[in-house]
């Protein structure tokens, strides 16, 4: 067996004095004696520096905010890891969480990369964190093992494919969004295993409202995303972007244009009922999931999200996918 790798433990920090100590105290308490903690205080203007040398962590202070990719990139640099592992500062470790990412790295010398999942009870109560949690806990622990993509909210990369694969790209996302997927894309094309474990579990710590989430969705999530896909040129086949969330997004579609008809013609409404069946039926595991956990209510709560969900994320990739089409034709006919 290899000897235990060293890891360097890298927390991109930006305003973070609500959630910060008590991640690093959670790292701080970990079984896994063999690493460091770097924060990168992103240009912070609250004490998130401070919470951090009170720790006794290192901590590096950027003079202008760049962004969570910048920040992970400038620990990076510093780190003194063979390992690089990315943790949010709104996110919690278990005892045993560094000890589980240094195993699986000792003993797959083929590992390049992996990441874990949020858990099922998430700290923030309200409805909308809740709902978000559970959401982004049910898709990673339903998708594949191989991963074609990657997660810095709990992530780990070998040093060495890191800086082969340039780190993470801060002009072009200079604020939180999908550098981490875009890494992970990136990495693939070069030939890297990237791993999904399910049993690597961190809680989330960050309250949602229904404005911060749409906009994170929209603007930071499925526009940078949906343009990124179009630009590639293949819709990769993995955590969100499987067969039944394609299909969900054209019947939600259906559905709205279905209720907005029903305005002028009653008769439609026959047909929203139609495809809102079809809706649930194919997200059916899903809904089984919330009831167990939350209840009939929350469930039910929560299809109408999941539908809202998928009507945006189609119309913003079929507006990216129109856009880029127009700009291609422009472009060979100028």
């Amino acid at each position: 067996m290899a000897e235990p790798p060293f890891l360097s433990i890298i927390i991109p920090a930006r305003n973070a004095g609500a959630h910060l100590g008590r991640c690093l105290d959670a790292l701080l308490a970990s079984s896994y004696a063999s690493r460091e903690i770097i924060v990168v205080d992103d240009a912070s203007t609250d004490d998130t520096a401070e919470i951090a040398r009170a720790r006794g962590v290192t901590v590096r202070e950027r003079p202008r905010r760049a962004g969570p990719g910048a920040a992970r990139n400038e620990g990076a640099l510093r780190a003194r890891g063979e390992i690089l592992f990315f943790v949010d500062a709104d996110v919690l470790v278990t005892e045993g969480t560094v000890a589980q990412v240094a195993d699986r790295f000792r003993e797959d010398p083929h590992l390049d990369a992996l990441f874990g999942s949020y858990d099922d009870s998430p700290s923030e109560k309200g409805f909308f964190s809740q709902y978000k949690n559970l959401s982004h806990h049910y898709v990673h622990q339903r998708s594949g093992e191989e991963a074609a993509t990657f997660w810095a909210g709990c992530g780990a990369v070998r040093k060495e494919a890191f800086e082969r694969a340039g780190g993470f790209d801060p002009k072009r996302y200079p604020a939180p969004s999908i550098e981490d997927i875009e890494l992970g894309c990136r990495m693939k094309e070069m030939g890297c295993r990237i791993l999904l474990d399910k049993t690597l579990q961190v809680k989330h710590l960050k309250k949602w409202t229904l404005v911060s989430l749409l906009r994170a969705d929209i603007l930071h999530r499925a526009v940078p995303w949906s343009m990124l896909i179009v630009e590639k040129g293949r819709i990769p086949k993995d955590l969100n972007l499987q067969w039944k969330s394609r299909v969900s997004a054209l019947v939600a579609g259906w559905l709205a244009l279905m209720l907005g008809l029903a305005v002028l013609q009653g008769e439609c409404l026959y047909g929203a009922l139609l495809f809102a069946v079809i809706l649930a039926a194919l997200n059916l595991d899903f809904y089984s999931f919330l009831f167990r956990k939350r209840g009939l209510s929350f469930a039910v709560l929560s299809f109408f999200m999941q539908a809202l969900y998928y009507l945006y994320s189609g119309l913003v990739f079929a507006s990216c996918w129109t856009i880029h089409a127009l700009s291609g034709r422009s472009r060979a006919e100028s």
